[in-house]
C-alpha cells in the first residue's frame, strides 16, 4: 500500500526540506530556522511545493517512529546544503576547520535521509545533504578539502546511464565547489557517479539491486540551485525530483 497521500492532478506535490538552524536572521528577534530563498525557488519553479521543515531530535536522540510520521504526507525529499557534519556520526577525527556543526541538526537529517531511502521516496541531496546520506549509510567524510580544489568551476564528467545522466544529460558539467567536507570512503549501497579531476567525489547514487525500494536518489557535492533560474541542466535535477514525486495519471501510458 503506498504511503503517498492521493493528490489532485492540479496539485503541486509536497516537497520536504529540513531546516537549517541559523543564530540570526534579519528582520526576527531571536535565533532562527532558514532555508536558502533560491533553493525553494528552484523546487517551485520545478512545480513542487517546498515545505521546511522545522529539526526536531533534541539532546542529539531521534524519535525514528515520529519522524516517519511527519514525511508521510510528503511525495519527494531534499536535503539542502548547511553547515558541516559531526565526525561524532561516523568516528572521524576533529579538525580545526570545522564550523556550524549541530548534531540535533545531524540526528534529524540523517533519520530523514534513511527514512527517505528506505521507503523509495524521491531525494535529492545537496552538498552538506549528500554527506549527509553518505554518513547515514556508514559511509566516512573528509574533514577539510585542499585549497586548490574550493571556491572554483571544476568541470566533471557525468557516468553514462547514470541517473544523474538521466537528468541533466552526459555531457561534462561545470560545477561550482564551495565544500570543504566531502565523502571519503562510501556508504553501503551507494557509488559514485561523478569525480572532479582530483578525484573527488561530485555526485552519488543508490546502487539498484533490488534490496529495498528503488526510489530516485542523486546527491550532488555542488549546488545547483545557484544556477538553476538560468541553467536548464541545473533546473533538470529540480524538475527530476519533482517528477519522480508525480503519480502516472488515470489513463496515462507507464
Amino acid at each position: 500500500m503506498s504511503l503517498l497521500p492521493s493528490r489532485r492532478p492540479s496539485e503541486r506535490p509536497l516537497v520536504a526540506i529540513p531546516a537549517r538552524f541559523s543564530a540570526s536572521a534579519s528582520a526576527l528577534r531571536y535565533a532562527a530556522e532558514v532555508a536558502p530563498r533560491a533553493l525553494l525557488t528552484a523546487v517551485f519553479d520545478a512545480g513542487g511545493e517546498p515545505v521546511v521543515l522545522h529539526p526536531h531530535a533534541p539532546g542529539a536522540e531521534v524519535d525514528v517512529g515520529a519522524v516517519a510520521a511527519r514525511l508521510q504526507r510528503f511525495e519527494a525529499v531534499l536535503l539542502p546544503g548547511g553547515g558541516d557534519v559531526s565526525p561524532h556520526w561516523f568516528a572521524g577525527a576533529s579538525d580545526p576547520s570545522l564550523y556550524d556543526m549541530d548534531l540535533e541538526q545531524d540526528a534529524f537529517d540523517i533519520a530523514v535521509a534513511r527514512w527517505a531511502l528506505g521507503h523509495g521516496i524521491p531525494l535529492l541531496a545537496i552538498c552538506r545533504g549528500m554527506q549527509v546520506v553518505n554518513v547515514a549509510r556508514g559511509g566516512s567524510l573528509l574533514a577539510d578539502m585542499p585549497s586548490h580544489h574550493r571556491h572554483v568551476l571544476n568541470e566533471v564528467a557525468v557516468a553514462a546511464g547514470s541517473l544523474l545522466a538521466g537528468a541533466v544529460g552526459a555531457d561534462p558539467l561545470r560545477v561550482s565547489c564551495y565544500h570543504h567536507q566531502a565523502v571519503d570512503r562510501l556508504g553501503a549501497g551507494l557509488r559514485a557517479v561523478t569525480r572532479a579531476a582530483d578525484g573527488t567525489i561530485e555526485a552519488i547514487e543508490a546502487v539498484n539491486d533490488h534490496a529495498e525500494p528503488g526510489g530516485w536518489f542523486v546527491g550532488v557535492q555542488w549546488h545547483p540551485e545557484d544556477t538553476a533560474a538560468t541553467d536548464p541542466r541545473q533546473h533538470a535535477l529540480f524538475a527530476a525530483l519533482v517528477g519522480g514525486a508525480r503519480p502516472v495519471a488515470a489513463g496515462s501510458p507507464a
